[in-house]
């Protein structure tokens, strides 16, 4: 019965990419989602940073729609990045933590010194309805660049086999596929693992962010004179820890900001060259679309996964933005990102202030592609592209909920958040409007609203096979 399901669903992908076969228009335009990887709310010049030069991201917001109060799906990357490409939220999704306590497959988790642990992941199944399942299902060839860190533990779960036509880049269940990390030996070209051999025997020629780009760049350039359009989701490992690059190849920053040790300054010098290396890759995507007349065609999505990590240098660059709190927490500082859309010609340069997050994109990628009929019956998000052409959207009036199962509790409503990041803690309550950086707790103030809040977030979860605890 499971085969026949999903025979079926590659049936009706086929029939959906036969029916809406048709290039790329201003109106139905094709998909570029660039995803930053713990890169921090502040870590923009466009967001605030007085260190880290940006100009090509700079240029998108300038000219396009940058959104203030964005919020990604968590605050660590897998449950974040499920939550992009399901619509669900982590008190529904079907990945809600790097790891679980139960279910899932053991592998090796390997840290940035070389430690090795074994740990349990779960990852995306078949009958996960994901982005590229919808897009593709709408006519758009649909590709994945570089990281997608869903697949857990098994091979069979990369992106090629969960929506995407095209996967370029590593997997988890691979751990030497992206190993050393910024300057891989092994890549993956769809099921397939490659070699980089400029860096073979362990040599820095071609940093991962240019292989990136250009795998990005040779995907648009098949695709340029296509009869459909395209969904690129190009998720740059950029400015994530360990920040490997190389003096000889990036600009060095003379960061005059008080520093530990010599080492903890050389340290931010190499995050803001990854941040604005990243940058430079994003302007030659961007340049290359113009170069084949397919930007007034093309929207541009840009944000990060979470927040800043505690490696990152988040004093002395404020990566967080000022806000609370880091990757891995749920303040601010470790949910809140920078969100930037850019079409020219059709979405308007303006900063708005709406509550939106990464559920969002699932109803909202499905209306731009014209594939609404496609979506999942089930989504924790809202269609939030009037926001993007000039429009207005009630975003604001609605629960936005956050878990780490048994670990911490977050939710948003209007001004009003409460959050939790220690086991069995009581809740904290703020108001983001007067205290945006979460400093004055008003809990024993306003009892009625925890509690509010507290039943509400009861509801906004169900237990799974792999966190089957309540999220206190």
């Amino acid at each position: 019965m499971k085969q026949n399901h999903l025979g079926l669903l590659a049936l009706a992908t086929m029939v959906g990419q036969t029916a809406m076969a048709q290039r790329a228009t201003p109106e139905r335009p094709n998909i570029v989602f660039i995803l930053a990887d713990d890169m921090g709310y502040g870590d923009l010049s466009c967001f605030g940073s007085k260190h880290v030069k940006t100009p090509n991201i700079d240029r998108l917001s300038a000219t396009g729609t940058t959104f203030t109060q964005c919020y990604a799906g968590s605050g660590i990357s897998s449950p974040s990045r499920c939550s992009l490409m399901t619509g669900l939220n982590s008190g529904h999704g079907r990945i809600r933590d790097n790891q679980c306590p139960t279910g899932g497959r053991v592998g090796i988790k390997v840290s940035t010194k070389g430690d090795t642990t074994y740990i349990h992941r779960t990852n995306l199944m078949p009958t996960d309805t994901t982005l590229a399942t919808v897009l593709s299902a709408a006519g758009y060839r649909t590709c994945l660049v570089n990281k997608w860190h869903l697949d857990g533990y098994d091979p069979g779960a990369a992106p090629n086999h969960r929506g995407f036509h095209e996967f370029y880049g590593w997997t988890i269940s691979t751990v030497h596929s992206n190993s050393p990390y910024y300057y891989p030996y092994y890549r993956f070209n769809g099921d397939e693992l490659i070699n980089i051999k400029e860096n073979r025997r362990d040599r820095h020629v071609r940093h991962n962010t240019d292989i990136s780009a250009d795998d990005a760049i040779a995907f648009i350039s098949r695709q340029k004179d296509a009869d459909n359009p395209f969904f690129l989701y190009l998720a740059f490992d950029a400015p994530h820890e360990p920040f490997i690059i190389e003096q000889k190849t990036w600009r060095w920053h003379d960061i005059d900001e008080p520093f530990a040790t010599p080492e903890a300054k050389e340290q931010a010098q190499r995050y803001a060259a990854l941040i604005e290396h990243m940058d430079a890759a994003v302007g030659r995507v961007i340049s290359y679309l113009e170069e084949q007349g397919l930007r007034e065609n093309t929207i541009v999505i840009f944000a990060s996964d979470n927040g800043a990590a505690i490696q990152a240098p988040l004093p002395q660059l404020r990566c967080n933005g000022g806000f609370r709190g880091r990757k891995a927490q749920l303040y601010e500082g470790g949910i809140r990102v920078p969100l930037i859309v850019n079409q020219p010609g059709r979405v308007p340069a303006r900063r708005l202030e709406n509550q939106v997050y990464f559920p969002d994109f699932m109803p909202t990628l499905a209306h731009l592609a014209q594939g609404e009929q496609h979506l999942p019956q089930k989504t924790d998000g809202m269609d939030i592209s009037p926001l993007f052409f000039g429009g207005e959207a009630d975003t604001d009036h609605r629960l936005l909920y956050w878990e780490f199962p048994g670990k911490q509790r977050a939710a948003r409503l209007g001004n009003w958040k409460v959050v939790t990041i220690k086991k069995g803690a009581p809740l904290e309550l703020y108001n983001l409007k007067d205290d945006p950086g979460e400093q004055h707790n008003l809990a024993d103030e306003y009892p009625e609203m925890v509690q509010l809040m507290d039943e509400a977030m009861r509801r906004m979860r169900t237990p799974s096979e792999c966190w089957p605890l309540p999220g206190e």
